[in-house]
């Protein structure tokens, strides 16, 4: 059986108990005053009946306490029924340890009159009633003066008892609270080194992608530069080429001018000194870069 469950059945035994003791001592203060002997005196009673109520209402806190931490829904809600029902059966022993008082005093009230009109009807039976009555008054004095010590005693021991239960619950939640403060704490522990290794990695890999785009533009670059560089050797050339062709031209028109004005025949020189040949159109060209 779960701790909550029999901690809740032994709240009930002990609140029944009790209930049980508190209707009998009011009884008792219904009777108080009728009978010649009385075992307990009337404050004594009231005390002992406040003390059934005050554990009554302890019991109930307890219930009050333990009733949300039962397991099922159908035990939550039945407890709270229970904690309501109780609520009222100690509101109706007030009433009723008020009316007992009540009448408490009327027997007293009732018993001093029987009591004066035997010790105004004179006789040896009225002198032994008087002297019994005068040590009868002291005891009960001092009995009295007693039982109320005593009764203040419980009562500050039952509110201590009541205040270190309470102190205990409210450091086991205390306690539970900071357990569930830690787990999280670990948590976001491993979770925040799992990040950092992360991060890690990526500095890592942004460091080695820079030297790769460093080292691809710096070929990129060579790679340009030597084309331009063929390029630019290439128009020269074909600069020169030209500029020989031209020179080479304007000499043999002159040289042709000359000798026309003095008489020489000059034999007809063919520029294209390279053979014809008949190449196919779909033959692809090749570039020596």
């Amino acid at each position: 059986m779960d701790k909550v469950v029999e901690a809740v059945e032994e709240v009930k035994k002990e609140w029944g108990e009790a209930y049980v003791r508190t209707q009998e001592h009011i009884k008792a203060i219904e009777e108080y005053g009728k009978s010649r002997e009385e075992k307990n005196s009337l404050p004594r009673l009231n005390g002992l009946a406040q003390d059934g109520l005050a554990l009554l209402n302890s019991l109930q806190f307890k219930l009050d306490l333990l009733a949300p931490q039962l397991p099922a829904i159908d035990s939550v809600e039945s407890a709270k029924s229970l904690l309501e029902s109780w609520k009222t059966l100690s509101q109706n022993l007030r009433m009723r340890l008020r009316n007992a008082n009540l009448q408490a005093r009327a027997n007293l009230k009732k018993a001093a009159q029987e009591e004066r009109e035997l010790l105004l009807g004179g006789g040896e039976e009225s002198t032994i009633r008087r002297r019994n009555l005068q040590t009868k008054a002291g005891m009960t004095s001092a009995a009295e003066s007693i039982t109320e010590s005593l009764r203040r005693t419980r009562q500050l021991m039952v509110q201590e008892v009541e205040r270190s239960a309470n102190t205990l619950m409210t450091v086991e939640e205390s306690t539970g609270v900071l357990t569930k403060a830690e787990s999280e704490y670990k948590g976001h522990r491993s979770l925040l080194m799992r990040t950092r290794s992360l991060l890690s990695t990526m500095r890592r890999q942004d460091v080695i992608d820079r030297i790769i785009i460093a080292v691809g533009f710096i070929l990129f670059s060579c790679a340009v530069l030597y084309v331009f560089s063929k390029r630019i050797g290439l128009l020269k050339l074909q600069r020169k080429v030209t500029a020989a062709l031209k020179a080479g031209m304007a000499g043999q028109a002159e040289i042709g001018v000359r000798g026309n004005q003095e008489g020489i025949n000059i034999p007809h020189v063919v520029d294209n000194v390279i053979a014809n040949l008949d190449l196919p159109l779909d033959r692809p060209m090749h570039d020596e870069l």
